[in-house]
């Protein structure tokens, strides 16, 4: 018999190698299995490419052996023509007698129909094989369908006696308190995120160009809040590297390659935030500060904190972000001289 959580862990692992290619579709690996042995497996790499079914199938060098394998697939395969033909239909043609599915796809173009079309085929359907991982490897899919906004995750780096900076940084060059490896980390985090937002005071004082420079990867799309738009023209964030969306009470339109989004600030800012990045198709938001923009979201419910502690005391500086009571935290890792702490929002 079939160790089906064994064959998920895979589809898991492959799917995890589309982050930040993908979005705004989900992240979908898939393996074929003839007697209890892989044949073929794929993943969805890029958006607007072959999804991981087909992939998968692609792989198969001898396909008369599909019409006695189990495909294994974390996303129930779609059941729509969008950028790619349906998967279910591709499964269907070669007669795969058998599916397994980590969740169900909750996407109203195919919330359950691509099962109900393979079920009406004569297609064997397993379903809920390892869940609760296929629905957290695809939290930021989730987010955006079933709520209407961008996953938001919150990071910042503190020193050992909880300062995120001296207070000497906000008048001299950036500096950075973790170690080198941590920052390529960072970066790599960047491109795997649709977008990445920071206040005013960090594109002050820091001038920071927020693109992927340690790590080979996408720009995500840079989001600043600029209430007066007060901020000046020769700021990198300003340059044509990536796309910019600002926040402000005075302007909206566009220009090249700048965003002007007009919000109430007298109201919930970052609620406006939120439903604005959702109308841009922005799937996620990593916030990476400073200390009033982090308290800001995490006062209204960001859904995962990633807290970076380094290997070094301040002694003074600018406090870190505090009132976590509402998270969990999930892991502690060590990243050679620091730790990362992961958090999750209580539900």
């Amino acid at each position: 018999m079939q160790n089906h959580e064994h064959f998920m862990k895979r589809c898991l692992q492959l799917a995890n190698k589309g982050l930040g290619s993908v979005q705004t579709n989900p992240l979908v690996g898939s393996v074929i299995v003839h007697n209890n042995v892989i044949i073929g497996e794929g993943y969805h790499q890029k958006y607007g490419n072959g999804h991981a079914e087909v992939n998968a199938i692609d792989n198969v060098k001898n396909k008369d052996l599909l019409k006695e394998s189990t495909l294994y697939v974390n996303l129930e395969p779609c059941a729509h023509t969008g950028k790619t033909p349906p998967c279910s239909d591709l499964i269907i043609r070669y007669n795969i007698p058998k599916v397994v599915i980590g969740c169900v796809d909750s996407f109203s173009e195919v919330a359950g129909k691509g099962i109900e079309k393979m079920k009406r085929a004569g297609i064997d359907v397993i379903m809920g094989v390892m869940e609760k991982e296929s629905r957290k490897i695809n939290k930021r899919f989730f987010t955006f369908h079933e709520q209407k906004r961008p996953y938001v995750i919150l990071k910042w780096a503190e020193s050992q006696d909880g300062f995120i900076a001296p207070i000497a940084s906000l008048h001299d060059k950036q500096r950075w308190i973790t170690d080198k490896s941590t920052q390529v980390l960072v970066h790599k985090w960047r491109s795997e995120e649709h977008a990445i937002l920071v206040g005013y005071n960090t594109v002050k004082k820091d001038n920071p160009s927020l693109t992927v420079r340690e790590y080979d990867g996408n720009n995500p799309v840079r989001v600043i809040i600029d209430k007066e738009l007060s901020l000046p023209n020769n700021k990198k964030i300003f340059n044509k590297d990536a796309k910019t969306i600002i926040f402000n009470s005075i302007k909206q339109g566009n220009d090249e390659v700048n965003y002007f989004e007009k919000i109430n600030f007298n109201d919930d800012v970052v609620s406006q935030i939120l439903k604005k990045l959702y109308s841009h198709n922005i799937q996620s938001v990593i916030v990476e500060g400073g200390a009033k923009t982090l308290q800001l979201f995490i006062n209204n419910g960001a859904d995962e904190i990633r807290q970076l502690k380094a290997n070094t005391h301040l002694y003074s500086g600018i406090a870190a972000p505090a009132n976590l009571e509402a998270y969990n935290i999930d892991r502690l890792s060590s990243l050679g001289v620091d730790e990362l702490r992961v958090y999750y929002r209580n539900h």
